[in-house]
């Protein structure tokens, strides 16, 4: 399968205190894979220096088989921040056609695209509404489903699920997993363990070490864990 990201001994400090300590793994293409790990433990960082928007100190992140950042392939890459980048004087609706251009969609196809993504995320009844009068929850559905236009074939999902219902939490899994399917590639990290169950390959990301990489299956068998929560709690104790 073809390998959709790769990260070999990537390291990143700031203000000389090491963040990511020589992090190692891969994603292909019909696979997903999540990052679990505390507050601080580097999740967000680590997506910053992948995706070129943070300097590597050393090592090497390969994005489709390139460095970023590179214009060329940002329609090709759907990314979703912790934080929200929105344009809030603008509609949900406004938003979502400037970031369906910034990624290339066809005029023909940006109106389809656009009803797909926000019905995914139940905001198709809310687009008309400027960004500003959005809840925190509405602004982190609207930002999931930008990044879900154009069909990308990597998915980099920065706590998709914060501030989402139960339900519709669901719901979003079901899309990712069927994306899955049709072959995309997809990176979330999140704190919801449930979640994590979910994955094919989880990562447990603690003081910028990846701890454990593995199935789900095989790190509960490797723990003698019943839960991946129990797993990091395990594998988190041993290194105390």
């Amino acid at each position: 399968m073809e390998k959709l990201l790769a990260l070999q001994n990537l390291q990143k400090s700031f203000n000389h205190q090491i963040v990511l300590k020589s992090i190692n793994f891969s994603l292909i293409a019909g696979e997903i894979v999540g990052l679990i790990g505390p507050s601080g433990a580097g999740k967000s960082t680590l997506i910053k220096t992948m995706l070129g928007m943070e300097k590597a100190d050393e090592g090497e992140a390969l994005v489709l088989n390139h460095h970023m950042p590179n214009r060329h392939i940002l329609g090709e890459i759907g990314y979703m921040a912790q934080s929200d980048a929105l344009y809030e004087t603008l509609s949900g609706f406004e938003n979502m056609v400037f970031f369906a251009q910034m990624k290339g969609l066809a005029k023909a196809e940006i109106s389809t695209a656009i009803d797909h993504a926000a019905q995914l995320v139940d905001l198709s009844e809310h687009l008309n509404k400027t960004v500003a009068s959005y809840s925190g929850g509405m602004k982190r559905r609207l930002s999931l489903a930008i990044a879900l236009l154009g069909n990308p074939r990597l998915l980099i999902l920065d706590e998709p699920t914060v501030g989402i219902d139960p339900a519709l939490r669901r719901k979003v899994w079901q899309e990712l997993r069927q994306l899955k399917k049709e072959g995309v590639g997809l990176l979330v990290t999140t704190h919801v363990m449930d979640e994590a169950e979910l994955t094919d390959k989880v990562g447990l990301l603690l003081d910028g070490n990846i701890i454990a990489f593995d199935s789900p299956a095989k790190l509960k068998a490797n723990y003698g864990a019943h839960s991946i929560e129990d797993v990091f709690l395990k594998a988190e104790g041993e290194l105390v």
